[in-house]
């Protein structure tokens, strides 16, 4: 690759005024100079050197981003909605702020310790980091980190709430209220349909837990509908619920894209949404929207968390101490089509 030093002499320039056009420092260089390198930048197919840069400004101008799944759910997480969502809104923060996101799945703590522990990135935004997984991150990491979903004790917290942060969401309160709303509407059979019993999915069954507890509603284990989400299960998985949910006149889901496949199961059993059967979602992702009937779904601000979660990153890497260790946004329900009210 041809230098700036090799440019200046083939130019008959200094080395600063060719440095400065490559580098937007033109305010004392005259349009015929900026022309003028330009053109032969243009000419030789010049690229600056990002290390170099990224070197002498001791940044690496590189975000880290870690999503921790599980095995099971590994091999379809980017096509998630929800996650292809927020991604969509952190990217688009990195990259106008002249950063680049280097993106990092995997199922094994101890795999992303290693992988973290090596990195020359200025920042970490953390996603579903389970009981002390985080913390094991920051104490390995030692740089600005920031979690979306990951729920750990407000004590342990401020002991690193200079440089740790979580993201939040009304993840109980959302599926409480939801809860409270079929009820209302003479639901009592009330199942409620997941992959796994941990962190925002455990929030929300808690949600789900109080709500019958308040209305005098019996629980039992056979109310969890447990998916088994792998690729090759998940849809023989679901038709089995369908046809246990015949047995009840309305079902919870932790996600938009579950309460869309259990509409479809269902349909193809011959129980019809809403009118037999009562199908609530979560997150208000694009499955909710499209799916006929629409889908009565808990609401959250997807893409703006994740822009608050990057902004709030850069805001630390840059040395500005957070006002808050947990920033909690809120939920609302969103009432559609696929809810009816429970004939007697």
């Amino acid at each position: 690759m041809i230098t700036i030093k090799e440019i200046a002499k083939e130019l008959n320039m200094s080395t600063t005024t060719v440095s400065n056009v490559i580098h937007g420092k033109t305010k004392e260089v005259s349009p015929e100079t900026i022309e003028r390198v330009q053109e032969y930048l243009d000419k030789v197919g010049y690229v600056p050197n990002l290390n170099a840069q990224n070197l002498a400004s001791d940044q690496s101008k590189i975000i880290g981003v870690v999503i921790k799944t599980r095995e099971d759910h590994y091999m379809h997480i980017l096509s998630e909605p929800f996650v292809s969502e927020i991604l969509g809104g952190i990217e688009q923060v990195i990259r106008e702020a002249g950063y680049y996101m280097m993106l990092y799945i995997s199922d094994d703590i101890a795999d992303i310790l290693k992988k973290v522990a090596a990195w020359n990135t200025d920042g970490l935004l953390l996603f579903w980091m389970l009981d002390d997984d985080a913390l094991r991150v920051y104490k390995r990491y030692r740089k600005p980190v920031v979690c979306v979903d990951t729920y750990i004790s407000r004590e342990v917290v401020k002991e690193f709430e200079d440089s740790f942060v979580n993201i939040g969401l009304e993840d109980e309160k959302g599926t409480y209220e939801t809860v409270k709303y079929l009820i209302s509407l003479g639901h009592e059979r009330i199942g409620f349909l997941s992959d796994n019993h941990d962190g925002v999915d455990l929030q929300r069954f808690r949600g789900y837990r109080r709500a019958l507890s308040e209305a005098g509603i019996e629980y039992s284990n056979k109310d969890f509908f447990e998916l088994r989400s792998t690729k090759n299960e998940i849809h023989k998985s679901m038709a089995k619920l369908a046809e246990k949910a015949e047995r009840y006149s309305a079902v919870i889901c932790c996600s938009d894209v579950y309460a869309s496949m259990l509409i479809n199961a269902c349909e193809l059993r011959g129980v019809k949404v809403p009118e037999d059967l009562s199908v609530v979602g979560f997150d208000d992702t694009i499955p909710a929207r499209l799916s006929r009937p629409a889908i009565t779904t808990v609401h959250q601000d997807i893409e703006k968390r994740g822009k608050l979660a990057i902004k709030t990153l850069l805001k630390m890497i840059r040395g500005e101490k957070p006002k808050k260790s947990e920033i909690i946004f809120k939920t609302t329900l969103m009432k559609r089509d696929s809810v009816a009210e429970r004939k007697k």
